[in-house]
């Protein structure tokens, strides 16, 4: 990946296979729901909006975008809100044009912070506490979704509850020991051996170093205990926030397209949608999460059209539009950090008489 044209072929494979994703996404959607859809229906579906609801929807994706910089600003001490606007931007931007673009938002963010005067440790620092409660947002937010469902008046298989409730405690006791592992010490000693004695169990040939894992688990857990000690609230609360104001952008796009199915449902679907855009083979998982959130929605008994329009309305919220947005933040931080490095310049330069 460090070789340049490699990341140019692999970033435009990627970017294409989004794109044919979601150009035949009607067919798509036919061959998993059975039923017909096509762009002009979904047109149809998009000349229903009105100005009111499109600008109901920038202003809840505007406050979204400001409720994550409380989680950047707890895990970065000193840095500001407007700071954390345009690290998130435009990291956004880059990881939503690259197949495996979180490498390229770290780089970006180094970067930036740098020119801000902030030391590696904290950013570094900063950057694994961030993705580490990112991550673990990744996994409660299924079994938000498998609760919402089991409460619901969703018809589900008595198979299908028994493994939902099976999965929702698995995920939950797996969050619970990363949590203590990166909060307490006693829990990190633990988990560490726990996971030596899991490694020994391995073959000879790939068996790593005795201490190797709970080594570093320590490394990890003793660079971000500090902030997980101190600003663990401000953190878990801009991520409660930033989740709820994008489920509410999801729910804005299912009611003005007709698709709106329950509340229960509009959480699982969003869970749902959350989870797809890991997927690599397309940046942000973009045209496989609209593909699988049409699906649950047509499950759970949105009609087929606009159930497809509120899926492309709400990956244009949570994806397309950062690309832009990111590069003006981006091109607006060249601009003051070109500006400031030029003052210096004219400052040292001998006044001419």
């Amino acid at each position: 990946m460090k070789n340049k044209w490699v990341q140019i072929g692999l970033s435009a494979v990627s970017l294409a296979l989004a794109a044919t994703l979601v150009l035949f996404l009607p067919e798509i959607l036919q061959a998993m729901t059975g039923e017909h859809v096509s762009w002009s229906t979904i047109g149809a579906q998009f000349a229903k909006l009105s100005w009111q609801t499109v600008a109901l929807m920038t202003a809840v994706w505007l406050a979204s975008l400001l409720a994550y910089t409380f989680v950047l600003t707890a895990s970065l001490p000193k840095l500001t809100h407007l700071q954390a606007l345009t690290l998130n931007a435009g990291g956004s931007a880059v990881s939503n044009l690259l197949p495996f673009g979180g490498a390229a938002g770290v780089a970006m963010t180094l970067a930036m912070t740098k020119g801000w005067g902030f030391p590696l440790r904290a950013v570094v620092v900063s950057t694994l506490v961030s993705g580490i409660w990112n991550t673990l947002f990744r996994f409660i937010l299924p079994a938000v979704g498998i609760v919402a469902l089991l409460f619901s008046d969703q018809d589900l298989n008595p198979a299908v509850t028994g493994a939902a409730w099976a999965g929702v405690l698995s995920i939950l006791a797996l969050v619970a020991v990363v949590t203590a592992a990166l909060y307490w010490d006693r829990a990190a000693a633990l988990l560490g051996r726990a996971l030596d004695a899991l490694a020994r169990l391995l073959p000879a040939r790939i068996r790593p170093d005795r201490h190797g894992l709970s080594q570093a688990l320590e490394k990890l857990r003793a660079d971000t205990s500090e902030i997980v000690r101190r600003r663990w609230s401000g953190l878990t609360l801009g991520m409660i926030s930033f989740l709820a104001l994008q489920w509410l952008i999801l729910v804005c796009c299912l009611q003005a397209t007709g698709a709106y199915t329950g509340l229960a449902q509009s959480v699982a679907a969003f869970a749902l949608s959350r989870v797809l855009t890991t997927a690599l083979v397309t940046p942000s998982g973009a045209g496989i999460m609209e593909a699988g959130t049409v699906g649950a929605l047509v499950f759970f008994g949105a009609p087929v059209d606009s159930a497809t329009a509120a899926a492309l309305l709400f990956g244009f919220w949570t994806y397309t539009v950062e690309i832009p947005f990111g590069g003006l933040a981006l091109g607006a931080w060249a601009l003051l950090r070109r500006r400031d490095n030029a003052a210096p310049a004219r400052e040292e330069e001998p006044v001419r008489r």
